[in-house]
């Protein structure tokens, strides 16, 4: 495997380190690019309970290109049945490498 971008291993590393609330997010042990995330329900909301599993990839050009995010779990808004997900950050226009993983 080829050796990982800078950023990737620091910015995982940040993630392991100092973990999002409601979400679990942990590289693929075959593939540091792959992400497997777990998100939560917020508390308080119609979602309080669920939990929905994602996909996230990164492209070799990360960060200077956009991240892949697919839902695995079956989902209501802004989520195709692909599992695409319909928000501003995830397209090519709005994308920024100012980004980072913890945004997503």
């Amino acid at each position: 495997m080829a050796r990982l971008p800078c950023r990737i291993v620091k910015e995982t590393q940040h993630l392991l380190a100092e973990p999002v609330p409601i979400i679990k997010a942990e590289p693929d042990e075959s593939n540091a690019v792959d992400f497997h995330v777990v998100i939560a329900g917020s508390q308080d909301s119609p979602f309080e309970g669920d939990t929905f599993k994602l996909e996230l990839f990164l492209p070799e050009e990360y960060p200077m290109a956009v991240p892949k995010v697919c839902f695995m779990t079956e989902t209501y808004p802004n989520v195709d049945k692909l599992g695409t997900m319909c928000l501003d950050i995830l397209k090519d226009k709005a994308w920024t490498r100012l980004y980072v993983m913890n945004n997503i």
